[in-house]
C-alpha cells in the first residue's frame, strides 16, 4: 500500500472515498480496508470507508454508489480547475507598449491565410487589448475570406469566436480589467440611456460601433494592427481573434466566469448562442411545438440542442449529409429528411406528407436563399413561423408568393439569437458551468497554435467538421 510507505498525506487528496461491499469474497484476502484505514491513520491521511452491507462484488455493487463517487469526484475537480486557474494566472507587463505577436492575416479573397508576425498597438480610448486563448473558426469567417462578403476589406485579421484574457486596457474604461476573461462579441452593447436599441427589449442591435467595425476600423477609425513594414491591416466584425493579440471595445466585451476553460468559452461567441437565441429570443419556441431545422451544421445543431430545452415535441432536422442525423438525434431531433432522397420540393414533403399543415416554427441555418424559401413555405398555414440565420451571399435576394405570409406565415430574421451581448452571454456561460447547457458535442477538431489555422479552415470544409477550435 502506498500510505504504507508515507510519513505525510497525501497533499492532493483531501479524503480518499471507498465503497465497500461487507459479503465480497476478495474482502479478507486482498482488500483489507481495515489494514488501509490503519495506514491512512499512520500517515495521517483522510479516509472515509462506506461498508455496505450485503454487497458483493458485482456491477449492481458499483451501479448502486456510482453516482456519490461522481459528485466527490466532480467537487473536487472543480477545486482543482480553480485552483490551476489561479496559479497560472496571467500577468502582464506590456501595458502601453506596442506588442509583437503572430497572426494569420488574410491577404486576398480565396487565398490562404499568412501567418506574419505583427504589431498590435496599445488601446486607446473605451478599448481592451487582450491575449486570445482560443479562436474558434466560424462559417462567416470563410464567407469573408472566399469572397462573399460585401464588406470584407483586405488585408484583415479574420475571426470574431474566442475566449480571451484581458492584457490592459485604455483610458476610461470602467468593466473589464486585466487579467479578466471575456469573449469577444462582434455585436456590441453600449447600454447607454441614449441608446435606443439597447434600452428596448425588441432587440440586441446596438449601432454604436456598427459603421467603424463595418469599414475594418476601430471607433476612432483607425487601426491597431501593423504588419512587419508597419503598414496597416484592417479588423473584422470589432473581433479579429485569428492573432494572438487583439483590440476591441469595451461595449463587445462579454466578462464571464474564469472557472470556464476559454477553448470552451469561445463557442459562445457566435454559432452556439446564435442558434439557442433564435429559438428562445426570436421565435418563442413553446413547449410541445413543432420545428423544422434546415441544416444541421453547429448553428442548426445548436437550434435543435434549444428547442428540445425549449419543450418541442417534434423536431425535424433537414440535411443533405445525412452523418450529421445521429448526432442531432441525441441532442433531440426526432425525424429526418435528406432533400436528395424524396421526390418533389422538401416543403410539399414536410408540409404535405409529413404533416397536413406544416409546422410551427423552421430555423434556415444555411445560408441558401432557395432554402430559405424552403422554410418559410412547410412552416404552418395560419401561424407559422420562419427565422433565417444562415447568412447568404452578396447580392442574393429572397422570395417567395405573398399568398405565404397573407395566409399567416411569419418571416423574420436573427443576428446573434437577439442575445444582448455583454448581459446575456455570461449568463449562457453560468449555465454551461452548471451543467444545463452543455456545449462540447460541437468540438470536434482541436489545434495547438494560431499557425494551424488553415488546417483548421480545411477540416470546416471537410463535412465532419462542427467547430474547429484553435489554441493560441
Amino acid at each position: 500500500c502506498l500510505l504504507q510507505e508515507r510519513s505525510t498525506p497525501i497533499v492532493e487528496f483531501d479524503d480518499v472515498l471507498i465503497d465497500q461491499g461487507t459479503a465480497d469474497k476478495f474482502l479478507e484476502e486482498q482488500l483489507k480496508p481495515e489494514a488501509l484505514k490503519a495506514a491512512a491513520a499512520k500517515c495521517g491521511q483522510k479516509v472515509t470507508v462506506n461498508m455496505r452491507n450485503d454487497f458483493d462484488h458485482l456491477f449492481q455493487f458499483i451501479a448502486a454508489f456510482v453516482e456519490d463517487h461522481v459528485i466527490f469526484h466532480a467537487l473536487r475537480l472543480r477545486k482543482k480547475q480553480q485552483l490551476i486557474r489561479t496559479s497560472v494566472e496571467h500577468t502582464f507587463d506590456t501595458a502601453g507598449k506596442p506588442i509583437t505577436c503572430s497572426a494569420m492575416v488574410a491577404r486576398a479573397a480565396k487565398q490562404p491565410l499568412t501567418r506574419e508576425t505583427i504589431t498590435v498597438e496599445p488601446p486607446k480610448f473605451g478599448e481592451v487589448r487582450v491575449k486570445v486563448m482560443a479562436n474558434a473558426l466560424c462559417h462567416t469567417d470563410i464567407y469573408t475570406l472566399d469572397g462573399h462578403d460585401p464588406e470584407g476589406l483586405f488585408p484583415c485579421i479574420l475571426g470574431h469566436e474566442a475566449g480571451c484574457i484581458v492584457e490592459s486596457v485604455g483610458e476610461g474604461v470602467e468593466t473589464v480589467k486585466p487579467g479578466d476573461h471575456i469573449i469577444p462579441c462582434y455585436t456590441p452593447q453600449c447600454s447607454l440611456p441614449s441608446c435606443v436599441f439597447c434600452q428596448s427589449p425588441k432587440t440586441n442591435l446596438c449601432p454604436q460601433i456598427r459603421s467603424t467595425q463595418g469599414n475594418g476600423v476601430m471607433p476612432d477609425g483607425t487601426v491597431r494592427f501593423k504588419d512587419a513594414e508597419g503598414k496597416p491591416i484592417y479588423h473584422f466584425m470589432g473581433c479579429s481573434t485569428m492573432s494572438e493579440y487583439t483590440v476591441l471595445a469595451e461595449i463587445s466585451c462579454a466578462k464571464i466566469s474564469k472557472e470556464i476553460a476559454l477553448d470552451k468559452a469561445c463557442l459562445f461567441g457566435c454559432g452556439v448562442s446564435t442558434g439557442l437565441g433564435a429559438v428562445w429570443n426570436t421565435c418563442g419556441v413553446e413547449v410541445n411545438s413543432s420545428v423544422a431545422v434546415f441544416g444541421l451544421g453547429a448553428v442548426g445543431l445548436s437550434v435543435v440542442q434549444g428547442a428540445k430545452m425549449a419543450g418541442a415535441s417534434r423536431i425535424i432536422g433537414v440535411d443533405v449529409n445525412p452523418s450529421k442525423f445521429e448526432i442531432a438525434k441525441s441532442l433531440g431531433a426526432t425525424d429526418f429528411v435528406n432533400p436528395k432522397e424524396i421526390e418533389g420540393p422538401v416543403q410539399k414533403h414536410i408540409a404535405g406528407k409529413m404533416t397536413q399543415w406544416g409546422v410551427d416554427y423552421t430555423f434556415d441555418c444555411t445560408g441558401n436563399v432557395e432554402v430559405m424559401r424552403s422554410a418559410l413555405e412547410c412552416a404552418h398555414r395560419g401561424w407559422g413561423t420562419s427565422c433565417i440565420i444562415g447568412v447568404a451571399a452578396s447580392g442574393h435576394e429572397i422570395c417567395t408568393r405573398p399568398f405565404q405570409l397573407v395566409t399567416g406565415r411569419v418571416w423574420k430574421g436573427t443576428a446573434f439569437g437577439g442575445f444582448k451581448s455583454r448581459r446575456d452571454v455570461p449568463i449562457l456561460v453560468q449555465r454551461c458551468l452548471d451543467g444545463e447547457l452543455p456545449v462540447d458535442h460541437f468540438i470536434t477538431h482541436v489545434f495547438e497554435g494560431v499557425e494551424k489555422t488553415n488546417e483548421a479552415i480545411d477540416a470546416l470544409h471537410s463535412g465532419t467538421c462542427l467547430r474547429a477550435v484553435v489554441r493560441h
